[in-house]
């Protein structure tokens, strides 16, 4: 864990709990004495009603940051940690509604603090910093976005410099701006990825480059910190990405699961050329719905396929449909040392097209790598040979998931849609300790330090601690 220490001191995480899933997303927090019982009315330090929002808490030494939306207001709260108090409430207008699948909300995206201000991003505005009394640091809107199913993706802090990732199905890019300014540093194009979900991760190289891992559509990509720059890729993931890559020491590992993307769901596609010379009955030099074939439909939303809405498709969003009728779901190790360019066929130490979660990030602990999945799915995985240890329902907690696990104080915790908590044991024999019940949805991952679990259900922020 040497080098990931030292990457994260030099990315200057200076909070308990800085961002999406803690410390460069690992999900795992040096806490202790946490206790395994607990509920609405069990080990509840304080409960803060809260205004809607799925983004998860963010922690200071003494202060709580977190998102939400209500009214056609784009909500910036911070709590007293000690007692939960809101201290301030900020708000801007809701000045676009952009699409988005019912399960996702326009404060769905987490905020990422470095130690003392707050940087927060909406959809449907873009970027904006709060210093510590609330006051307005900057602002920074961002064009209207274009993503089947919303944004999603956080923010994280390198250095001075935000990183804010934009995946969907025009114009995808990765930004970077200086945090103190809110001024562009440099913006690169991913035009190989559609709508993606997944929050940005930090890895340092053997030789000191600082690089952000990228897990899109098709492909995992590594960017240089400091000029954007495209460093490697690794080709294979599935067409719609939800969960942030974990590191450790020299290792990453991605997870990449979509609706389809399963071995034999689906028969492969022509090159655009020849599905032309089948099916383009009008000699537009495009394909309409009504103009496929029965083995050329798509089996869900036309417009998931139609990625600018115009009615028809061209040779790019043929292409994109045609890669997600080949994509395989995969969780995938790679180690890329020092190199460059397309590391595929070099570089990937294992992969497994078994047991991988839907939206969940993976977490790595002592060795292991741990997904869950739908239907309440733990499964341990040899995080240097990719052997499936144990994979087994939770009992008690059988039901989807959206929060990512998250591990302190020698435990393993899940949190259910319906709002299961499960305690476990970690290990290649992973145990079931307790499943509690909070009784209303759980989608934000939650936060965790000194003694304390934050969870943010449907309707409320708790702290949880032992007695």
């Amino acid at each position: 864990m040497r080098l990931t220490v030292l990457l994260l001191a030099a990315c200057g995480f200076a909070a308990d709990w800085p961002s999406f899933r803690g410390p460069n997303g690992s999900g795992v927090s040096n806490a202790t004495n946490l206790p395994i019982e607990f509920g609405p009315k069990q080990n509840v330090v304080w409960r803060t009603p809260l205004p809607p929002g799925a983004a998860s808490p963010v922690l200071t030494e003494d202060a709580i940051f977190l998102t939400a939306a209500e009214n056609a207001q784009l909500l910036t709260l911070k709590l007293n940690r000690q007692t939960g108090q809101i201290l301030w409430r900020r708000a801007i207008p809701q000045t676009r509604i952009e699409k988005r699948h019912q399960l996702n909300n326009p404060a769905s995206p987490s905020p990422v603090t470095d130690g003392k201000n707050v940087y927060v991003f909406f959809s449907d505005f873009g970027l904006i910093s709060y210093a510590p009394d609330g006051n307005e640091r900057w602002r920074l809107p961002l064009p209207p976005f274009a993503n089947f199913h919303g944004m999603g993706a956080s923010p994280v802090l390198a250095g001075n410099k935000l990183i804010l990732v934009c995946d969907q199905d025009l114009e995808s890019f990765v930004l970077a701006v200086d945090k103190n300014t809110g001024k562009q540093l440099w913006k690169t194009a991913r035009p190989s990825v559609v709508h993606g979900f997944a929050t940005p991760s930090l890895f340092r190289t053997p030789n000191g480059d600082q690089q952000v891992i990228v897990p899109g559509s098709y492909l995992l990509a590594a960017y240089g910190l400091e000029d954007g720059k495209e460093r490697w890729t690794v080709r294979g993931l599935s067409w719609q990405i939800k969960a942030t890559a974990v590191t450790n020491n020299d290792t990453i590992y991605a997870t990449g699961w979509a609706p389809g993307a399963d071995p034999g769901q689906a028969k492969p596609l022509p090159p655009f050329e020849e599905a032309i010379q089948q099916a383009d009955a009008n000699k537009d030099g495009k394909l309409a719905n009504d103009e496929l074939p029965p083995p050329f439909k798509h089996g869900g939303s036309w417009s998931a396929i139609d990625l600018n809405n115009d009615g028809v498709l061209d040779a790019r969003e043929w292409g994109f449909y045609r890669g997600r009728r080949e994509a395989n779901n995969v969780t995938l190790a790679v180690k890329p040392g020092n190199a460059r360019g397309d590391i595929t066929a070099t570089h990937v130490t294992w992969k497994t097209p078994r047991m991988v979660p839907e939206v969940p990030s993976p977490l790595f602990l002592n060795g292991m790598l741990y997904t869950v999945k739908t239907g309440g799915i733990l499964t341990a995985i040899d995080a240097a040979t990719g052997e499936l240890k144990k994979s087994a329902r939770v009992t008690g907690a059988i039901d989807s998931y959206y929060a990512s696990p998250i591990a302190a104080d020698g435990k393993l915790f899940l949190f259910s849609e319906q709002g299961k908590a499960a305690v476990l044991k970690p290990g290649a024999e992973w145990e079931l300790l307790q499943v509690n019940d909070f009784e209303e949805p759980i989608y934000a991952t939650p936060a965790v330090a000194a003694g304390h679990l934050y969870i943010r259900t449907a309707s409320a922020l708790f702290a949880i601690g032992a007695p």
